[in-house]
Formats: structure tokens, C-alpha cells, sequence
């Protein structure tokens, strides 16, 4: 009896070993309190909680205040995005960060973003070269933006004991045509893990 149940259970494992044991994958929300963070990398809910902090700090600052200008009248302000500058040791897509806040400055119907005029080449090609071949007549000109949106992801690391902890820093600047921050700010994401005494 005792035979036949250790070789079942030997050939259960060996079984798992071989087509590998299936694990279960569900869907989580991303705002879920549920979500794998980690202290060595910056996650998704870090560049979540980085830009609502950051889009609602320019919208109550700059444009709730009526302090945002448009060369247009009767258009939105034209922001382009500027460099936003990976000062830490990981690889990152910063449109991470700037994409869900270029979201949610255009839902406000009070900024427009450029796709042709953008640190580093076009994120539209098509768009750019459409508007090198249009006629050159100054009304058919493409519009200069009224704004610039540059930054910076810093990284920032320290251990005491078996505690590790990661701070993650946010900088954001938007500056009109000649050079001058009309709005600026910074948010900080400090995530710690401990390291069990004893390990493997």
C-alpha cells in the first residue's frame, strides 16, 4: 500500500516535471492593490500614480487657473513632448509616464499635442512628411507649439540591515517658446522590501 502510493505520487511529480504543471492566470485591475510590485524596477502603478499626480498638478496649477495661452484663440494650446531624460539604471519607455498624461491634458479639450515636432523624430512620420510637402504658404505652415514638456526619472537606492528600499523620482517642466518654466513639478515613489535573515 505504502509502495503504490509513494510510486503515485513519484509519478505525479515526474509528470509535472515533464508537460510542466499548469498555473492559473487571471486578469487583475490596474488599480488593484493586488499588483506585483518590486522594489528593484519602476512598475506600472508607479507610472500611473507619477503621471495623476503630475496631469492633476498641471491641470489645477496652470489650466483650471487660466494661466495656460494659445497662440490660436480659438484653438487649445499646442504642447510638444521635449526630452524626458532615464536618469536610473533601468531600460524605460517614457511614454509610460507621458502618454497617459498627454490622455488626459487632451480630454480636457484645452491642449492638443504635437506628433511632428517631438525630441528625437516624429512619433508620426506620415504626419511629418505630409506637412514637408504642403505648399509653402505661411496659412498651411505647421503651427509652432505654444508649449514644451521636458523631464526626468532619477533613481535612487540605500540598505539598512535587511531593508532594502528604491526611490523613484518624477520631474516634469513645461516651458513656453522662450525657455521659461511656467509649470513645474516633482513626485516621489518610495517602495521598500526586507530581506529574510536567513536565505537560500
Amino acid at each position: 500500500m505504502k509502495t503504490s502510493l509513494v510510486l503515485s505520487v513519484l509519478s505525479a511529480a515526474g509528470l509535472c516535471l515533464g508537460v510542466g504543471c499548469e498555473s492559473k492566470t487571471t486578469y487583475v485591475n490596474p488599480n488593484s492593490s493586488r499588483l506585483v510590485t518590486s522594489v528593484g524596477t519602476i512598475d506600472v502603478q508607479d507610472f500611473a500614480q507619477a503621471a495623476d499626480s503630475m496631469t492633476q498638478s498641471l491641470i489645477d496649477n496652470l489650466i483650471n487657473a487660466g494661466k495656460l495661452q494659445s497662440a490660436v484663440p480659438s484653438e487649445p494650446a499646442l504642447m510638444a513632448i521635449s526630452r524626458i531624460q532615464n536618469n536610473t539604471a533601468q531600460q524605460l519607455d517614457t511614454d509610460m509616464l507621458v502618454k497617459k498624461i498627454r490622455v488626459a491634458l487632451n480630454r480636457t479639450g484645452k491642449v492638443q499635442t504635437s506628433t511632428t515636432i517631438q525630441y528625437g523624430g516624429a512619433e508620426d512620420p506620415l504626419a511629418a512628411e505630409q506637412q514637408a510637402q504642403a505648399p509653402a504658404n505661411p496659412q498651411k505652415r505647421p503651427r509652432a507649439p505654444d508649449y514644451t514638456l521636458s523631464g526626468k526619472i532619477i533613481e535612487m537606492r540605500d540598505q539598512a540591515g535587511n531593508i532594502r528600499q528604491a526611490s523613484y523620482v518624477f520631474q516634469l517642466s513645461l516651458s513656453s517658446p522662450d525657455g521659461i518654466a511656467v509649470w513645474e513639478d516633482e513626485k516621489t515613489i518610495v517602495k521598500q522590501s526586507t530581506r529574510p535573515a536567513v536565505g537560500f
